[in-house]
């Protein structure tokens, strides 16, 4: 997918907040292993390098557009590398902790990708994911509803975006089944309060909807924001807009 970094960065107070959440159950310890499933710019992996001293710290995105500056603020601790979720988890290196901060909702079948990412952990390590809800989202559920409507489904061929994100209850089993520890899942409502539709809009374009544009043709790509921003402007009619963003945050030890 082409990421937009200036567009994902309008709401970026916003975005980081769950950052800050996921790494205040992280387990500080000196000379770790540490890498970062997703990590986008690699401005929040500079800050979670911050609070590792001594340890070595590696980004991965698949994304050059958002890896673009990430490169300026490596150092020896630090460090970039272009590649997709999937294929570094091909990898046979092992870390203390895996940190995935709002990536994972965009890998498929989590019912085998947790485990895949359990078994790079190290004895004694931990493991730290933040993701939205996205059954549990508003703005996803609008967008699947309108991607089954003419004449976007006949132009998708059938596609759809199906979220691979679980229910909390089954993370939870999944990281008991592969032997986690002091296994912390919960669901946490991050307010999102845009001046307007308009501005909800720009948040949802910054992820979500990239996607769905993606596969269509331009006049079709304009139809289809005008008629989501429609839908929006359906369920959100005052300004400023209240959005109750939901996003499960996931820690264990292993």
């Amino acid at each position: 997918m082409a990421w937009n970094p200036d567009t994902y960065n309008r709401f970026k107070s916003e975005r980081s907040a769950p950052f800050y959440d996921l790494l205040s159950l992280l387990k500080v310890r000196p000379g770790l292993e540490v890498i970062d499933l997703g990590c986008g710019t690699g401005e929040l992996t500079a800050n979670l390098a911050d609070r590792l001293p001594d340890s070595r710290v590696l980004g991965v995105d698949s994304s050059e557009e958002m890896l673009g500056n990430s490169r300026q603020v490596g150092g020896s601790t630090l460090s970039f590398e272009c590649i997709a979720i999937e294929n570094q988890l091909g990898r046979s290196q092992r870390w203390d902790v895996v940190f995935s901060n709002a990536a994972l909702q965009w890998v498929p079948d989590h019912e085998a990708l947790f485990p895949q990412i359990i078994s790079k952990i190290k004895p004694g390590g931990q493991l730290l994911v933040q993701m939205p809800a996205q059954y549990h989202n508003l703005t996803n559920r609008l967008l699947d509803e309108l991607a089954r409507e003419t004449p976007y489904a006949e132009a998708y061929h059938g596609w759809n975006r199906v979220s691979p994100v679980l229910e909390i209850d089954r993370y939870a089993e999944i990281l008991f089944e592969n032997g986690g520890k002091a296994i912390q899942v919960f669901e946490k409502i991050y307010p999102l309060v845009p001046d307007d539709v308009d501005a909800l809009l720009t948040w949802v374009s910054g992820t979500a909807l990239i996607p769905y544009l993606e596969r269509l043709s331009e006049p079709l790509k304009r139809r289809f924001r005008e008629d989501y921003r429609a839908l929006l402007a359906r369920h959100f009619p005052k300004a400023p807009v209240f959005y109750p963003f939901k996003r499960i945050l996931i820690a264990a030890e292993f």
